[in-house]
């Protein structure tokens, strides 16, 4: 009986990746409608938005329904978000992109979760103006536990074996920007960041430590800066009306912070290492 070639095992592991990014997807986007909500993420069953129809099996395959449908209900004819076909597509790219970096250690699937939260995160803040709680601040232990696993297990994959790392992480990514945010209210009397902004911070501390905190903050400004001023000099230098309320210039931090976050993960070791390498040190 012929074996299984080792390039063909990694074809099958990195599609099987992508479609349960994919499947996984479909979910979150259960969990981007109704957290802000309030409500379950488990029940009811998927259903359409506007009409309250619950969506049969083959009407919530990941992207191929949407299409297949015209990016309309079955049952209300009424249009289907593009966030949700978004949505699904993105997190298969990142749980294949996660596999092709960390392959078959422990480091794959603590880190699809991470990204699947992550991508949560982002879609909450930039419909919700929101972070969920039970993300950024839950996330924390689980930050911490995976250095442990790190620690206990070798050749695990994941970027911080250090547990004085991880902790310090979570102070330095808590206080660093709460402190801006003190600032920002003593010197212009407005905040400056987000309660949510800084326990996502401090989570990504716990599997990131202190070097990863300030590489994600530079990375997190640095695009964030870029892509506000690009929205705000198209809009012609006016404020911008969000949901109920004139919001003026504000934009949400939180999915530039998530965006610091993935390259981190896929480069930022390397980065920093750059760096060191740069300014001579070890």
């Amino acid at each position: 009986m012929d074996t299984i070639s080792e390039d063909t095992l990694h074809f099958i592991f990195g599609l099987a990746s992508f479609i349960l990014g994919g499947l996984i997807g479909s979910f979150l986007n259960v969990c981007v409608h109704r957290i802000p909500l309030g409500l379950s993420v488990v029940k009811p069953r998927s259903r359409c938005p506007k009409c309250e129809n619950e969506l049969a099996w083959y009407d919530n395959v990941p992207v191929l329904s949407w299409l297949i449908l015209g990016a309309k209900c079955r049952n209300c004819k009424l249009p289907i978000s593009w966030q949700y076909p978004l949505v699904e597509a993105i997190t298969a790219v990142l749980f294949y992109m996660v596999y092709l970096k960390f392959g078959m250690t422990i480091a794959t699937p603590i880190y699809m979760l991470l990204m699947a939260s992550l991508v949560v995160v982002t879609f909450v803040d930039l419909t919700d103006w929101t972070i969920p709680d039970r993300i950024s601040i839950g996330g924390q232990p689980v930050g911490v536990l995976s250095c442990l696993i790190a620690m206990a297990i070798p050749n695990s994959g994941l970027l911080l074996d250090n547990i004085v790392m991880s902790i310090a992480g979570i102070v330095l990514g808590f206080g660093s920007l709460w402190l801006l945010n003190q600032f920002s209210l003593l010197v212009f009397k407005k905040h400056g960041m987000g309660g949510g902004d800084v326990k996502l911070m401090a989570m990504l501390g716990a599997f990131f430590g202190p070097l990863g905190v300030l590489l994600i903050m530079i990375l997190s400004s640095v695009v964030g800066s870029a892509i506000s001023l690009t929205i705000i000099q198209m809009n012609n230098g006016k404020e911008t009306d969000v949901g109920e309320g004139n919001i003026g210039h504000y934009l949400p931090f939180g999915p530039y912070i998530c965006l610091g976050a993935v390259i981190h993960i896929f480069v930022g070791p390397q980065i920093i290492e750059m760096y060191m390498g740069y300014v001579g040190m070890n």
